[in-house]
């Protein structure tokens, strides 16, 4: 895959699923820690009922069995970089334990494809949805380019998963990220990170896409991009990122730009189906 489309594929995106490491861990990753997000505020009583699901999570984000979601990947001049489809293989409910909450949790299958209809890569996902809110695989968090240098290396992931409520009470959102340490079989080599602070959200707000109109909630971030090799050799990437979701659809669109405000790549819902009810 080209390397300047490696690079436009960092989405929020946290939550379509449209990134993962360029080359898995040893062991398979392990389920999203549905106790590692932190707690959401309460919805406020204005939330519009429009861009909200009903309130238990027995389908985050409208999605059933074989639902399947077609975003089209666009450059900074809104050129076809590439498509990413997202297919849920299978949903289960999860009992409450102890001091842990029910929850509900998604099984995603990923697949990309360059401009040219080309396979680029496979990946699975996993989403969680409890008390009301879905929390988006906090591996999504990590930009591919960011290990293109550590070919053959070990990856250990430790993710903190984003969260989106179905109705948000509107103002500041938890944060995410995700630490990945590099390492050899004798010693630490470096250490990737993502983090994603100054989440604000607003809304709703109708959003057109090729799949259609929705209500959505606008949820502006701040990424922040770290490759550490050691104490003093640091390199650093900000970004701006806006998303916009509609809890009974998912990610409808989003828009990554650079610190000045010039858009850096764009990824928009072209197509839904519903899936097997």
């Amino acid at each position: 895959m080209p390397n300047n489309l490696l690079r436009k594929l960092l989405l929020p995106a946290a939550a379509l699923g449209l990134i993962a490491a360029c080359t898995r861990p040893d062991t398979p990753p392990p389920p999203v820690d549905v106790s590692s997000a932190a707690p959401v505020a309460a919805p406020a009583a204005t939330a519009a009922a429009s861009a909200s699901t009903p309130s238990d999570c027995t389908h985050p984000f409208g999605l059933y069995p074989e639902t399947e979601l077609t975003y089209q990947l666009t450059n900074e001049k809104q050129q076809p970089e590439g498509i990413q489809i997202l297919k849920v293989a299978t949903i289960s409910e999860q009992p409450a334990e102890k001091k842990k909450a029910a929850y509900t949790q998604v099984l995603l299958k990923s697949t990309l494809y360059d401009n040219n209809n080309r396979l680029q890569r496979n990946d699975e996902y996993q989403y969680v949805c409890r008390n009301d809110t879905v929390l988006t695989d906090g591996r999504l968090l990590l930009d591919p380019g960011m290990l293109r240098s550590f070919r053959d290396r070990k990856f250990a992931f430790e993710p903190v998963p984003l969260a989106w409520p179905n109705q948000p009470a509107g103002g500041t959102l938890p944060g995410g990220s995700l630490t990945v340490q590099v390492s050899s079989p004798s010693v630490d080599i470096a250490k990737v990170m993502t983090t994603v602070t100054n989440r604000k959200v607003s809304g709703p707000e109708n959003v057109t896409v090729p799949a259609g109109k929705f209500s959505c909630y606008k949820v502006e971030s701040r990424y922040e991009y770290v490759t550490q090799a050691r104490p003093d050799l640091i390199r650093r990437t900000i970004k701006q990122v806006v998303d916009y979701y509609a809890p009974s659809v998912g990610i409808v669109r989003t828009e990554m730009r650079d610190p000045d405000g010039e858009l850096d790549h764009t990824a928009e819902l072209i197509k839904r189906t519903a899936g097997r009810r």
